[in-house]
């Protein structure tokens, strides 16, 4: 039992250095999440908020390894990474001794299932992340086919016209994108509009958005009872869709794309695709409309400096010493 908890002259340090990653994924997972899905810089900055939910989801997987690396690694092998972590990163580099100090041959049963712990978080997080891909994959693959088939190319448009009476422009992502137009959205759109509308799907291809939505979905499949999961399958989308309207607010007015917006809004896409209407068509023409202070430089910087900071505090409290415990 004193082993697992750590015995220092007395003193119970609970879990070998589990506390620190324990409270950053609590505090990562819960109200930081939530101060981030509430903010009003997010929607301002969309491109800093979706790097700030990326740290976020990063610092959560670590430091849930190393909690789980540090319950099952014995006491000596647990103090032996301490040290090892902490001259390492005193010294920026130069004195990073082994992590293995007797080799293969000396690493117990419990030492490898600390490291095949911590391995599975991460490992589970890939495998969901690449069963979302392959089956959106799959979805637009065959709603590709079905556009060969009762949709016509418009070279002209760089797009795919297909006939039905409701506005509609959706792109599907990936390795052969394509931008959908219905013959609706052709008949009310004037050229200033269209314009704007097939440069925002052109945003989500060029940025390849998809890949974002599926590590969201893969997140919130493998954390769906925390917040940061719950609010990263909402807020991730509609931060890709604001981008998208800023890159394309770089080639076209605020009323043009705004007013194409509002006529595409009740479009349909299919489930994979990235519309340009939907439900959030409305918040984004209002934040389009809307003159706004762009957040300055130096905030930019302070906010990503702060936000990786915090992914990185997992490695380096778990990691390094904690005052009254010896080997």
């Amino acid at each position: 039992m004193t082993e697992l908890l750590g015995y220092s002259g007395g003193l119970f340090v609970p879990g070998h250095h589990v506390l620190p990653p324990v409270t950053i994924a609590l505090v990562a997972g819960v109200p930081l999440a939530r101060a981030l899905a509430g903010s009003h810089w997010a929607h301002r900055t969309p491109r800093l908020a979706l790097a700030v939910w990326i740290l976020l989801g990063l610092s959560l997987i670590a430091s849930v390894s190393l909690t789980a690396l540090q319950l099952l690694l014995p006491t000596a092998s647990s103090h032996h990474l301490s040290r090892s972590t902490e001259a390492c990163i005193v010294s920026g580099g130069t004195q990073c001794g082994p992590l293995l100090p007797d080799g293969l041959a000396g690493v117990d049963t419990r030492v490898w299932a600390g490291l095949f712990a911590a391995a599975c978080v991460p490992a589970a997080f890939a495998v969901a992340f690449v069963r979302e891909l392959l089956s959106a994959r799959g979805l637009r693959v065959r709603h590709a086919e079905l556009l060969r088939i009762v949709g016509s190319r418009r070279p002209e448009l760089g797009a795919t016209v297909l006939q039905h009476d409701t506005p509609a422009v959706y792109c599907l992502p990936g390795r052969a994108p394509e931008v959908v137009v219905s013959s609706g959205a052709l008949q009310v759109l004037t050229g200033q509009q269209m314009a704007a509308v097939l440069e925002h799907e052109r945003a989500h291809i060029a940025g390849r958005h998809h890949l974002l939505v599926a590590a969201a979905g893969a997140f919130g499949a493998i954390f769906r009872g925390l917040p940061l999961a719950r609010l990263a399958r909402t807020e991730v989308p509609l931060l890709l869709e604001m981008a998208a309207d800023d890159r394309a607010l770089r080639r076209c007015s605020r009323d043009a794309l705004a007013t194409a917006l509002y006529t595409v809004a009740s479009g349909q896409a299919p489930h994979m695709a990235f519309a340009a209407g939907g439900p959030s068509a409305v918040l984004r023409m209002r934040r389009i409309l809307t003159p706004h202070a762009a957040c300055s430089p130096t905030l930019r910087t302070v906010l990503v400096a702060l936000t990786a900071a915090a992914a990185l505090t997992p490695l380096v409290l778990a990691c390094c010493s904690v005052p009254g415990i010896t080997g």
